[in-house]
């Protein structure tokens, strides 16, 4: 067991979507925390997770009707990327992964990873472990020669605007973590996510997941209401660069925890036709992820 586990669990109550999902549907974004007497969980962390297994994580997508998926090396970790490796490993083509590395990986690891069936590295400024942005130009000159992408869950959406200069000189795909982390009552017009925007609208290398939306909300559950001009936001001006992600199992939650298959149905009911639901759900994450 994880010591004094500090957050939630996630919701276990599984059940099917009232409308399945389309076919090879993927899941971008989620974490596990398991077998800790195998993998240690970092000092320095921010939290510390309760038991999430990988078993747990294939019976959600089970229940839910998710094809594929990829395993966010979650931060409590630090840079030990060997519980998603491992779990790579073990589910060869169905899930790829998000890696944590140093500014200094060596050629050798890098090469392991991308083996194991890992696409990209994580930038992390909202829990602040491993690599951030700090880090960004660093990351991405060791990254590029294996086509890997660049992943950055950033602290506030208000640090998009000074870091815009230096993304725009990143030379690999970049990914925005959670719509760019803006928050309901911050609005579509925040300056952040009016950078994340307009990187959207200008790069076609970058990207963003349609994620954690039940995190991001200022108005609160169950409806969650001041996300939905956000997700509608992203999806009628990109819905060729949106990917979705379970956030399971939703870390460092201390309250309010959300069922899985709910906030599905709740995202179902602001997309905006049937028309992005395949490019959402499956069809652009196999660009992205080279599955």
């Amino acid at each position: 067991m994880a010591e004094s586990p500090d957050v939630l669990a996630p919701d276990a109550r599984l059940r099917a979507p009232q409308r399945p999902l389309p076919s090879g549907t993927v899941d971008c974004h989620a974490h596990i925390f398991d077998r800790f007497e195998r993998y240690r969980l970092a000092g320095g962390r921010k939290y510390s997770p309760p038991l999430c297994t990988r078993e747990a994580w294939l019976a959600l997508h089970a229940s839910l009707g998710i094809a594929r998926g990829v395993q966010v090396h979650g931060s409590p970790y630090g840079f030990d990327n060997s519980i998603t490796a491992d779990f790579l490993q073990e589910h060869p083509g169905r899930f790829v992964g998000v890696a944590v590395v140093r500014p200094d990986v060596t050629d050798a690891e890098l090469k392991s990873l991308d083996a194991a069936g890992f696409r990209a590295a994580r930038l992390m400024d909202q829990f602040a472990t491993g690599a951030t942005t700090a880090n960004l130009e660093a990351i991405a000159r060791r990254v590029a020669p294996l086509g890997w992408h660049i992943e950055i869950n950033i602290a506030r959406s208000s640090d998009w605007v000074g870091l815009e200069p230096r993304l725009r000189r990143c030379p690999v795909t970049l990914v925005f973590d959670h719509m760019g982390r803006v928050r309901g009552g911050e609005g579509v017009n925040a300056p952040g996510f009016t950078v994340v925007r307009r990187l959207l609208a200008e790069r076609d290398d970058c990207w963003t997941k349609i994620s954690s939306f039940y995190r991001l909300s200022d108005s609160g559950p169950p409806h969650f209401e001041d996300m939905r001009p956000i997700v509608r936001t992203l999806l009628a001006e990109r819905p060729d660069r949106c990917v979705w992600g379970t956030n399971w199992p939703h870390p460092g939650l201390a309250r309010d925890m959300p069922n899985d298959a709910d906030l599905l149905e709740l995202l179902e009911s602001w997309l905006p036709d049937d028309s992005v639901r395949a490019p959402l759900f499956a069809k652009n994450a196999v660009q992205l992820y080279r599955f």
